[in-house]
């Protein structure tokens, strides 16, 4: 019994040693460096662990502010996307007029950007990178992250109008053309640049000639035709409303707009 008592003495005292020598004070360069050294290896979670340590030793540091940004990198290439935006979130408080809280709204924005799911699930997440992928544009207009930040804007409000889309057939295919016209004329509203609208316009006018508003599905169409006259919702949408080539009377630029806005 004396023995074993020893013995676990001396491994308790081992792990104290142990203990100590992870989180023992180091200078601020050393664990920066080291924190560096282990993103280079990709060891995301390695990496944060020693810029909590840079923050904690060093608090009043160059390099516990530069530790904070770089602890939501390293949690967003560990997929830690949560941690990514409470950590970008928190940089952003401390330090709102930092030169490098562009990047922090960027990590922010491209966190929850990961996190949109297929169109058949809640769209929460979505609307989030909407929003925060706004920010870094309208905050940062002319730095390189609100470039990228355009680019995927565009994929996501794309993704919105799908959502929208799928939505609108399901009414469609019930039958609750009201609340199929609703979500239709949502994307065309709301959603004028994305891919989706020339089939939001065709089942509009479907929709309209299924309740018996045929002036409505013809102008309709005739919006449909004058902005894409080859693509092939408009050829069907043709057929749909009697076998005549609509044309818009109208042809001046930001005719789309005006006429949308006469007929819904």
């Amino acid at each position: 019994m004396a023995a074993l008592v020893l013995m676990c003495g001396l491994a308790l005292a081992g792990c104290s040693d142990t203990d100590k020598d992870t989180y023992k004070d180091q200078p601020v360069e050393v664990l920066y460096n080291a924190a560096v050294d282990q993103m280079a290896d990709e060891h995301w979670a390695a990496a944060g662990k020693l810029f909590d340590e840079v923050e904690r030793q060093h608090p009043y540091s160059v390099w516990a502010t530069k530790a904070q940004l770089m602890q939501a990198y390293v949690q967003y290439q560990g997929d830690k996307y949560d941690d990514a935006i409470t950590a970008a979130d928190r940089f952003i408080q401390l330090h709102p007029g930092h030169r490098d809280v562009s990047y922090a709204y960027y990590i922010k924005a491209i966190s929850y950007y990961e996190q949109i799911v297929d169109v058949q699930r809640d769209q929460h997440d979505t609307e989030l990178a909407l929003k925060a992928l706004d920010d870094v544009i309208t905050r940062f207009p002319d730095s390189r992250y609100a470039r990228d930040a355009r680019l995927k804007m565009d994929l996501t409000r794309d993704h919105l109008a799908g959502k929208e889309m799928e939505i609108g057939r399901y009414y469609e295919r019930q039958g609750q053309y009201v609340a199929a016209i609703n979500r239709f004329r949502k994307v065309i509203g709301d959603f004028q640049t994305t891919s989706h609208v020339p089939e939001a316009l065709a089942r509009l006018a479907e929709c309209y000639t299924a309740v018996g508003l045929n002036e409505e599905a013809r102008q309709t169409a005739a919006v449909l035709g004058y902005n894409y006259p080859d693509n092939q919702w408009y050829q069907d949408t043709y057929e749909l409303v009697g076998g005549r080539r609509i044309v818009a009377e109208d042809s001046k630029p930001g005719w789309f707009s005006r006429t949308f806005s006469s007929i819904f």
